[in-house]
């Protein structure tokens, strides 16, 4: 079996945003052995490009790097793990392939899978992974590999699944005389409406703020569907081809999720600046990484998601680790990809990235990288959190759609909007780019 290398063609930044504006071409021609990659005239040096600047997660990566090259000195003289700051990361990356000088393997979010995997820019690694011996290529989830697929291809291995809770501020809850989230999840009665009453009264009570959505700031609104979920809304087609802003469930989402803005005062409105983690507001929904920053200030809990008029739903950001086709050693950085991701290393990489690998999707394993969650913290929000989850949107075209609804839905977040005939006019203006 051999790792496939499809076609591929330059990548260009378009707009305000890196964007991936790939069409199919002439392709590579080099194959990889599974297990025993071509052995080179001499040793080659590898490099990986990453989001991460964190000193203790790049000498875990170094660790596992230098141990391969050790263990394969006539293949890898060295492996270099590159950062970029996440701001600039796919703009980086799409520069560095359009100039010719791409990376062997790269982090690449979910946001751009589509765009990454239908382009043809990233080499088959599947025939690699599942013909190592001691991957155990059937331990891996199917969910996780979803975005990666391509006909019977798989294009990235999913390192991180980091699913979306919410954070609460347990003492402000109690002081404004409001149920407890823990006891609602418990009783089943843990529901985004409820969840908008809590915070509306804790936010009347302390004048502080009281639901936040971590990191939408009224612009990255793809992290809105940590929301609209709960009423099985979507942007788009799964398919991608078909504008759904006007289907009746994100009608209703978007509707809430403005009145909770403009009339209950839940939610912090346009231009106010707040940190859960600073004690600014009762509760946010963000990512467990961010448990981190809590210093005791507060008392606090996690819970999961709340659930929505179509039930609960499980929402995961994601990134997958994928080899460059056009990179100078694809077949063996697709052996080093495979040594990177195997049972023993992901073990590893659990220490800070949920892992896809479901002998690994334990709270006991976890609990070790998160000492300020509790195992049923984990249990909960983390283990269930990713079973038969959803990513955010992900769409081929996504740079240019990011932009577009960004733009359309600014007309949504002002205290009279008809957040109809917004959604009506944000689909006339993506219908061009889903078509494309």
């Amino acid at each position: 079996m051999n790792i496939t290398h499809p076609r591929w063609v330059s990548v260009l930044a378009l707009g305000t945003v890196a964007a991936l504006a790939l069409s199919a071409c002439g392709g590579g021609s080099n194959e990889a052995r599974v297990g025993s990659p071509t052995t080179p005239a001499g040793p080659v040096d590898l490099r990986m490009t990453v989001w991460t600047a964190d000193a203790k997660q790049l000498a875990l990566f170094q660790d596992i790097g230098d141990a391969y090259a050790t263990a394969n000195p006539k293949l890898v003289k060295g492996v270099t793990f590159e950062p970029i700051p996440f701001a600039d990361y796919t703009t980086t990356l799409t520069t560095q392939l359009a100039g010719g000088n791409p990376p062997d393997l790269a982090w690449i979010l979910e946001s751009y899978a589509p765009e990454f995997v239908d382009s043809g820019a990233l080499a088959n690694v599947g025939p690699v992974l599942a013909g190592t011996q001691g991957y155990k290529f059937d331990d891996l989830m199917d969910s996780s590999l979803a975005l990666w697929k391509k006909d019977a291809g798989l294009y990235a291995y999913p390192f991180s699944n980091s699913p979306f809770g919410m954070f609460v501020n347990t003492d402000r809850i109690a002081a404004a005389g409001q149920p407890n989230p823990a006891d609602l999840v418990a009783s089943g009665d843990w529901t985004f409406d409820k969840a908008r009453e809590i915070a509306a009264a804790t936010a009347k009570s302390s004048g502080k703020q009281g639901l936040i959505v971590r990191d939408f700031n009224y612009k990255a609104w793809e992290i809105l569907s940590t929301v609209w979920n709960g009423w099985g809304a979507a942007p788009w087609s799964k398919d991608g081809t078909k504008c759904t802003f006007t289907d009746p469930a994100m009608v209703d989402a978007m509707t809430w999720i403005h009145d909770a803005v403009f009339k209950d005062g839940a939610m912090p409105g346009p231009g106010v600046t707040a940190d859960f983690f600073a004690g600014d507001s009762a509760m946010t929904i963000t990512q467990i990484s961010r448990a981190s920053a809590l210093d005791g200030s507060f008392g606090w809990d996690l819970v999961p998601l709340p659930s929505g008029p179509a039930g609960h739903q499980n929402v995961i950001g994601q990134a997958g680790i994928g080899v460059l086709d056009k990179a100078k050693h694809p077949d063996i950085a697709a052996g080093f990809l495979a040594y990177f991701t195997n049972p023993e290393n992901a073990a590893k990489l659990a220490t800070y990235f949920p892992p896809p690998r479901k002998s690994l999707l334990n709270a006991q394993t976890l609990v070790a990288a998160n000492p300020k969650l509790s195992e049923e913290q984990l249990q909960a929000v983390v283990v269930e959190g990713i079973t038969d989850a959803v990513t955010k949107p992900a769409h081929k075209n996504f740079a240019k759609l990011q932009d577009a609804v960004r733009a359309q839905l600014d007309a949504m977040w002002k205290p009279d909007a008809d957040v109809k005939a917004v959604l009506k006019d944000t689909c006339k203006a993506i219908e061009p780019l889903l078509a494309g």
